[in-house]
């Protein structure tokens, strides 16, 4: 047989022609193709996915907005591969076009796909439950019984038990209508319909909270401070450290208040103790003025404080010593209470200084501050105790052109010393300048003092109080919160009733043969419903126990 014979197309397998030559799909075709695909299920839970996963990198690396002094420590422990990193935008991840790629694709994966979805549902909703089959038998979850008829016509009775069985159904939550056809009776019952609704809630709740958190970050802003104890922190652009906010938030969006930082209490574990130099708990207690009124309130670890619609969360703290540089002549030239970054669980920590006038070359003083300093057997210092029970300072002293007139922007947490000349300390022919509350030291080369201010009030005798401490705020605006959580419960009350609501389908059938009425009940699962057999038993038992009790009540009668 040839491929010219009439009965076999010329590209079968065995004809002449055995290329099958496919339709051209075309600009159109091949876009329609793609839109099918990106709105797939199946798609939106890769996306859905994809986008856990792309989150992963804004947990392990400190985000700039944030943490920004996290980053700017992460710079200095690791200056070979920050760039890179940086480059990848793993410390804006939340802001990094791939991430907003994966966000918007997501978005409309989603959109695309419930959409037909509900129109689906709808008319699902709308329509009849469907004919009862022929052959129940058939179905894997099949009960029949046969009911005797004594004193009344079978055809009858079949109706009125189905009659019963409708109105069974129907207390049961089943959508039913009737289906009768000669002497067979039957009734088509359907629920389960919640499931595929709750599904479409949990879909439509997740795209409610990407809108809410792609327009609510349209108005937030997110600012960090670092307060010392004494200082007041302004709500206004300018008083901020760093200010990350959305596109539509103005200058003039933030809230007029200030807020002052009155002290900072701090737990720790006595000493000698097991669990020596933990902190136990942290309170940053400070003075709140708003529309000319004051009041005292404290801002906690996971106890954010309100202001304004503005939420102060306390991200960290540490000691602020207060150094005074004076000239050759005695004239303050520095003074300053400066931030030091802990360290160690021990706030072994950090400080740079820059004095940039005053003196004959700018100086720049990479110091760390010791609470409890011990001396090692290498003649370095530690700490042994968070707390200020034997503060000392340690500090290498450098001169030269720190950068700063250039107008390039230079972290204050960070001292470049390639350029600059060492003259005390590593590198010098001078030892480091070691300070303690309350001492001076005379800079190398007469080129002036430097004191370790003690900030002890009158009439101490220790120095637990000799050092300010600092804390660092975070004030985060965003009104869209609510939304988010409204939208969370609803995507969660969704899923439980996807996950927990049968959908299923029952049908009771009589017919009436002679003296007796045959009962047929069945039930179809969608999918797995392992109580499916036990739901068919349970509506054959009850409407045997409601055609006796209407027996019953006709016979009284």
């Amino acid at each position: 047989m040839t491929s010219s014979d009439p009965l076999r197309p010329s590209d079968h397998i065995d004809g002449d022609e055995a290329a099958i030559a496919q339709p051209r799909l075309g600009v159109v075709g091949w876009l329609r193709w793609g839109w099918r695909q990106l709105t797939s299920m199946r798609t939106a839970i890769i996306l859905l996915l994809v986008l856990a996963i792309a989150a992963i990198p804004g947990s392990i690396f400190p985000q700039r907005m944030a943490d920004p002094n996290g980053v700017t420590q992460w710079q200095t422990d690791n200056p070979d591969l920050f760039p890179v990193l940086d480059a990848l935008d793993m410390f804006d991840v939340y802001l990094s076009p791939w991430f907003s790629a994966i966000y918007l694709l997501l978005f409309i994966s989603l959109v695309g796909c419930v959409i037909p979805r509900i129109k689906h549902h709808l008319g699902a909703l709308r329509s009849r439950p469907p004919r009862t089959p022929v052959r129940l038998q058939r179905l894997e979850d099949f009960r029949s019984v046969v009911r005797p008829v004594t004193g009344a016509d079978a055809d009858a009775e079949a109706s009125r038990s189905i009659d019963v069985a409708q109105k069974q159904l129907k207390a049961l939550g089943y959508r039913v209508e009737r289906y009768d056809r000669g002497a067979t009776y039957s009734v088509s019952a359907e629920r389960g319909y919640l499931r595929e609704t709750g599904n479409l809630v949990f879909h439509l709740a997740l795209v409610g909270v990407l809108i809410t958190v792609g327009v609510g970050g349209s108005f937030a802003y997110t600012g960090q401070r670092v307060v010392v104890e004494g200082q007041t922190f302004v709500n206004t652009l300018l008083d901020y450290e760093s200010m990350n906010r959305g596109r539509f938030v103005g200058d003039d969006a933030l809230s007029p208040y200030s807020m002052t930082l009155d002290s900072f209490d701090v737990t720790y574990q006595e000493y000698g103790s097991a669990a020596s130099g933990q902190a136990g708990d942290f309170s940053a207690n400070v003075t709140v003025t708003q529309d000319g009124k004051t009041r005292e309130d404290a801002v906690r670890v996971n106890h954010p404080l309100d202001i304004a619609g503005d939420k102060v969360y306390l991200l960290g703290n540490g000691y602020a010593p207060t150094i005074t540089v004076r000239n050759a002549d005695g004239e303050v030239v520095y003074d300053n209470s400066v931030p030091f970054l802990p360290q160690d669980n021990a706030l072994t920590s950090l400080g740079v200084i820059k004095v940039t006038d005053g003196l004959p070359e700018q100086l720049g003083i990479a110091a760390f501050f010791y609470p409890s300093a011990v001396k090692l057997d290498n003649g370095a210092f530690a700490s042994a105790h968070g707390d200020l029970l034997n503060p000392l300072l340690t500090l290498r002293v450098y001169e030269g052109d720190l950068g700063i007139d250039d107008g390039s922007p230079k972290s204050v947490y960070v001292l470049d010393t390639d350029e600059l000349t060492p003259i005390a300390g590593d590198g010098s022919d001078t030892p480091s300048i070691e300070l303690q509350p309350g001492e001076t030291a005379d800079l190398p080369g007469g080129r002036g003092t430097i004191t370790f201010e003690d900030e002890s009030p009158v009439g101490a005798t220790d120095y637990t109080e000799s050092v300010k401490r600092f804390a660092s705020l975070q004030v985060h605006h965003d009104q869209s919160a609510v939304w988010v959580l409204v939208f969370a419960l609803l995507a969660l009350g969704g899923l439980m009733l996807a996950l927990f609501v049968p959908r299923r389908r029952m049908w009771v059938k009589a017919t009436a043969t002679g003296g007796e009425v045959r009962l047929e009940y069945a039930g179809l699962a969608r999918g797995e419903d392992p109580t499916l057999g036990a739901a068919v038993d349970d509506l054959a038992a009850g409407h045997a126990r409601l055609m006796d009790a209407a027996s019953s009540a006709t016979t009284r009668k």
